[in-house]
């Protein structure tokens, strides 16, 4: 039960954002310019650090709808190569560009101030670039910010996958919204 009166069956983000257009704008403009860049990294790639980092924080809504997206990039039907990544990274197929990344990443989880040096480094050894890990360290730091407000006003999630599959289509096709009509369930 949401802490606050949010509208009846939407779920997750999508609750706040509707009961708060006027912060759903910047949020929406944020996620956007985040998410949907094709500077760096790819589509997927900035969605499987936000479903990976919203694993970290327990956030049931956000890594599974961004799993659900990254999935979609990745032509990943079953989310088992999503599920490997959340589990255990290192031992997934991910080139070990992401994999430094994603532990960039995990980093940031945790406190800006627990990546290191030598993380960087290895990063930058496995072919990432200062845009990588500027937006790497930028999608993190974000999606600690939108779980929190999720889980924070203790909103609803559906359990069903099929659901969070129609929802990421939507997603890679018209991108994040911050019109109050765009109903994508």
């Amino acid at each position: 039960m949401p802490h606050i009166k949010l509208q009846d069956g939407v779920p997750g983000i999508l609750g706040p954002m509707k009961f708060s257009p006027k912060t759903a704008e910047p949020l929406n403009a944020l996620a956007n310019a985040l998410l949907l860049s094709d500077e760096g990294l790819t589509r997927g790639e900035r969605e499987l650090i936000g479903a990976y980092v919203s694993s970290l924080n327990d956030c049931f809504f956000c890594q599974t709808i961004h799993g659900a997206v990254a999935s979609a990039y990745y032509d990943d039907d079953d989310w088992s190569f999503m599920n490997s990544v959340k589990t255990n990274y290192q031992e997934s197929t991910l080139s070990e560009k992401m994999k430094a990344l994603l532990s960039i990443a995990g980093s940031v989880q945790k406190g800006g101030k627990n990546v290191s040096e030598a993380q960087v480094a290895a990063a930058k050894l496995a072919g990432a670039d200062d845009r990588d890990i500027h937006d790497t360290v930028l999608i993190a730091a974000a999606f600690c910010m939108f779980n929190r407000y999720v889980d924070g006003l203790a909103t609803t999630a559906p359990s069903n996958p099929a659901i969070y599959k129609n929802r990421a289509e939507n997603i890679v096709k018209k991108g994040y919204s911050g019109d109050s009509s765009y109903d994508p369930y």
